[in-house]
């Protein structure tokens, strides 16, 4: 066991071992890429790197409760810990090392677009005060967080959603995004994905237990091409954070293996599925992905799901004016459901325009028009409303814009 003084040498950077100074005081024999952040490490985790420290076990509860639940983000706020504990921790050259919010966007309507600082890159997460009213606003209403939810509103509001994301860009090429045209850059650690959360709720000063907050991993990236990082975000935001499974949703453009995979786990966010279209012809001309799953080969892996009691999976569908939107593509996504016969939902969300997409969105009557053949076809349909346009924070415009016209929070 190592003295008091010592915090050994982490052999693997992203292992829970500790690593720091030797009995010299000089940094000990480690990677100069050593990650250093304590953020996204999990309670066991921290206890482990404690422990090695020559600090009992609870110090690692202690450590999360600062990190994730009191969402400290320097030394000198982690009052719980000792000082001694702290400054070697930070002489060893440990961080809090959450990602911080680098640039904030407000929009008309309330919603905020952050870019949020993890490495040398941004990534984008958005806040929405009451939720865009789709299918994930109403999912997950028996599923409380801890101490339940208070009907008051104090800062007017009682739910909202925080948009998630999980690459840097993206690699899956849907044709009418903004975040393809970045491709993709880099997966998300688990730490960089859970941290947006955390990030955000500290910024609007959120109390978990006294208002309803839902997570849509449906930001920049694709969640299943991220798996094992993804999941681990989920399981550090459900132990640690303390945000329910059933608060939380994934969106896939349809990746067949993982869905496959993502079936298997004990406990789990709902799922949707980017859809867009009523038949192959079309989804392959505005995702590129579905030449290598089209539509059957994915409908047979959301069969393999054991879905929870009321639990539905969520179709997202993008109508593209004159492409997707037709009443025709209404009577066919409507057969396409029937056919498969899985309890599910359907989001309609009007194209969000971005420069240099050569589509269309749709006028509102056509969207009604076609909420209303999928409904007199009994499918649960919602429509998501627009949230931040103004300042690219809405479903497929998330291209770390910073434009000046855009108006930055203080």
């Amino acid at each position: 066991m190592p003295s008091k003084h010592q915090i050994e040498t982490d052999p693997n950077p992203a292992g829970p071992e500790a690593a720091g100074l030797d009995t010299s005081g000089q940094s000990a024999v480690a990677s100069a890429a050593a990650d250093r952040r304590l953020f996204g490490r999990t309670a066991a985790e921290l206890a482990e790197l404690l422990v090695a420290a020559g600090e009992k076990p609870y110090r690692g509860r202690q450590l999360a409760e600062a990190l994730y639940r009191q969402r400290c983000n320097d030394w000198a706020s982690m009052t719980t810990l000792p000082v001694a504990l702290r400054q070697r921790l930070a002489d060893a050259g440990w961080t809090p090392g959450r990602p911080e919010i680098a640039e904030s966007f407000r929009s008309v309507d309330g919603t905020e677009r952050y870019l949020i600082q993890t490495g040398e890159n941004t990534v984008e997460t958005v806040w929405m005060p009451e939720g865009d009213g789709g299918a994930e606003d109403s999912a997950g209403s028996d599923a409380g967080q801890a101490g339940g939810e208070s009907a008051e509103a104090g800062d007017g509001w009682k739910r909202a959603t925080i948009c998630v994301s999980s690459q840097v860009g993206c690699a899956v090429n849907c044709q009418f995004c903004l975040t393809a045209k970045l491709g993709l850059q880099r997966n998300l650690t688990a730490g960089e994905i859970a941290g947006q959360v955390v990030a955000v709720l500290e910024r609007q000063g959120v109390v978990l237990n006294r208002k309803r907050i839902n997570l849509v991993f449906m930001g920049m990236g694709e969640p299943f091409l991220n798996y094992e990082n993804f999941m681990a975000a989920v399981r550090l935001l459900r132990d640690e954070v303390g945000i329910a499974t059933q608060r939380m949703t994934v969106s896939t453009s349809g990746i067949v293996p993982a869905i496959r995979r993502f079936a298997a786990e004990e406990d789990r966010p709902r799922l949707a599925i980017s859809l867009n279209a009523p038949n192959d012809a079309i989804r392959e001309s505005v995702m590129p992905i579905n030449r290598k799953w089209p539509i059957g080969e994915l409908m047979e892996a959301v069969r393999t799901i054991p879905f929870r009691q009321r639990e539905k999976v969520t179709f997202e569908y993008v109508l593209l004016d004159g492409v997707t939107n037709r009443r025709e593509d209404a009577r066919e996504l409507a057969a396409l459901v029937a056919r498969h016969q899985l309890p599910c939902m359907v989001n309609l969300i009007a194209w969000n325009p971005g420069p240099g997409i050569a589509y269309s969105s749709p006028s509102a009557e056509s969207v009604l028009a076609f909420q209303q053949q999928l409904l007199q076809a009994g499918i649960q349909t919602y429509i998501r409303r627009p949230r931040g346009r103004d300042i690219y924070a809405a479903c497929g415009q998330l291209k770390r814009t910073t434009e000046p016209e855009l108006v930055r929070l203080g």
